[in-house]
């Protein structure tokens, strides 16, 4: 039983839009009363006291931590709750995967909110380990805990009114359970039909007017900063008008961000840039609440004690965090403890040669001059990619990297069954020499590999399937480095800190060896994820996304 105290503060009041110097006080994991102090106005020398911080969209799989270690980092930075999408782990173990997510979350005091995976697999362009049927769906909306339809990412069978789409979504209106949506670029009338499907939010959004577009039709819009994708600056300004129907959240983020902080840098910025700091708390904490039905109190007698102490309302440092009455982190310090993870998985790839990724160059091709190469261009902080017609490099009728020119080779290798890999070219990651590889590969999760030579990108793709799962870099002979994930190939079944210190040192090597992304690693899992324009890469071949169809690597 949650212990009984009580703590004087200045007590933010999200409904009645006020900051109130009182007493809380607190039992049976619930706030019983709140009492004013004589001072009707903030009290200097007291901290503040407010609702937890909700991430409104979130794939945990993303940290690469299963669902409790995520808990143990994220309730530093203020974190109570979250909304997440199991899907990554759905598409490679299907319904068993989200049973897994929900077993680990509920080891831990927090309070994850999971969904129901809409798209697995996300497209019938590429090999996934799963699938999660209407029925399927049907079954786990049967559990109190899923608690909406997770991102309906087949925006074109919701407006073609595909049957499948529209059973699911059917469900989730039937079960009293929202949908959310995932339509980049996606504006218009095409987005007002969206809505009237039942969409209800959207993080895609690259841009204002896109936002405003949605917003119009009654959709919710997610400002959205992850390791790798971030629009808070493209949609931040929208907050003033617009704070009753956004929210924050991360969609991916490593663990060494994690670490670093979460939610709360998000209400930093937004108070910093002089946004008025009770709307932003508004979209941090309870329009997610509001909007997903979640168990989570929100500061008023009666709810569950999940609030946060903070020094101020300036830099949001976090004091305490309770969750259901309990003090879940102090002063930087998780207070959750570590507990042992079940390993489960799905990983049957057997070990490459170089020359299974070779690419000979099309007779046709040798003939004709110059030879050019459809390549992918990939952008730092964004999931979205240009496709541009460039001159190939061809050595002994061989297609090759072209290093010079940041033409580097791209592979995604089927992890669930026997197959040649599905070779193309990529420019934008700037690897000098060596190869990344990872089975973290959106939405599927085969393997997915960059790199400057055949040899380096063998041993980073071995690397990772000898772990049976994993993140690879791979330079000189003395230069590797391995984080092995062997939940699901997904995850690592260590204690979240350890996990991050490793994923900083092969996220320093890949940049060693040139990469100037952000994040490379969180950019590489997008380069498979067939669902975001333009160009990219399935293990079944080079796809377009914009014509919805597979293409040649050489022209």
């Amino acid at each position: 039983m949650p212990a009984e105290f009580n703590l004087r503060a200045n007590v933010i009041n999200l409904f009645a839009n006020t900051i109130t110097p009182a007493t809380i006080y607190v039992a049976g994991g619930q706030i019983q009363r709140i009492e004013p102090l004589s001072s009707p106005t903030p009290d200097p020398a007291l901290p503040y006291a407010l609702p937890g911080f909700v991430d409104a969209h979130v794939h945990v799989e993303s940290s690469l931590l299963v669902p409790a270690e995520f808990a143990r980092l994220a309730v530093v930075h203020g974190t109570v709750a979250t909304v997440s999408d199991p899907h990554e782990i759905g598409n490679v173990l299907g319904t068993a995967g989200v049973e897994y997510m929900l077993a680990s979350g509920r080891t831990v005091p927090f309070k994850f909110c999971f969904g129901a995976p809409s798209c697995v697999p996300a497209t019938p362009f590429e090999t996934a380990g799963a699938v999660i049927s209407v029925q399927d769906i049907e079954q786990l909306f049967q559990n109190p805990e899923i608690g909406y339809l997770a991102e309906m990412m087949n925006w074109p069978g919701v407006l073609h009114n595909d049957p499948d789409v529209a059973a699911k979504i059917g469900l989730a209106q039937r079960y009293g359970r929202p949908v959310d949506g995932h339509a980049p670029g996606l504006r218009g009338q095409d987005a007002q039909r969206y809505a009237a499907a039942g969409i209800s939010t959207d993080h895609e959004c690259f841009t204002a007017n896109e936002a405003r577009d949605k917003l119009a039709v009654g959709m919710k819009i997610l400002i959205r900063e992850g390791s790798a994708a971030r629009n808070f600056e493209a949609l931040i300004d929208l907050l003033p008008e617009h704070y009753e129907n956004m929210m924050f959240c991360s969609d991916d983020k490593h663990p060494d961000t994690l670490v670093l902080g979460h939610i709360n840098q998000l209400v930093q910025r937004a108070v910093a840039r002089g946004q008025d700091v009770l709307k932003v708390l508004r979209v941090a904490s309870l329009n997610p609440v509001l909007h997903y039905n979640l168990p989570v109190g929100l500061l008023r007698e009666g709810d569950s004690a999940d609030f946060i102490v903070v020094d101020n309302l300036t830099d949001f440092r976090v004091r305490q965090t309770y969750v259901g009455g309990k003090l879940v982190a102090e002063n930087g310090e998780t207070l959750i403890p570590p507990a042992p993870v079940a390993v489960v998985n799905n990983f049957h790839a057997q070990p490459f040669t170089a020359e299974d990724f070779q690419l000979p160059a099309p007779q046709k091709a040798l003939q004709t001059q110059p030879t050019e190469v459809r390549v992918i261009e990939c952008f730092d902080g964004q999931l979205i990619t240009a496709r541009h017609d460039l001159p190939a490099r061809v050595e002994n009728g061989l297609v090759v990297p072209d290093v010079a020119h940041d033409i580097l080779k791209l592979t995604v290798v089927n992890r669930y069954e026997a197959a040649p890999p599905a070779v193309a070219f990529i420019t934008g990651f700037g690897l000098k020499r060596g190869a990344l590889a990872s089975s973290v590969g959106h939405d599927s999760h085969n393997i997915t590999a960059v790199g400057t030579d055949d040899e380096s990108i063998a041993k980073a793709v071995n690397l990772v399937i000898e772990a049976k799962g994993g993140l690879a870099a791979v330079g000189g002979k003395s230069e590797e480095i391995l984080l092995p994930l062997p939940v699901a190939g997904l995850m690592s079944d260590k204690d979240g800190y350890r996990v991050a210190e490793a994923y900083a040192a092969v996220d320093a090597l890949a940049k060693e060896l040139g990469s100037p992304l952000a994040a490379p690693f969180m950019t590489l899992s997008f380069m498979a994820l067939l669902v975001i324009p333009s160009l990219k890469l399935s293990d079944k071949g080079l796809f377009d996304g914009e014509a919805f169809q597979f293409v040649e690597a050489v022209v």
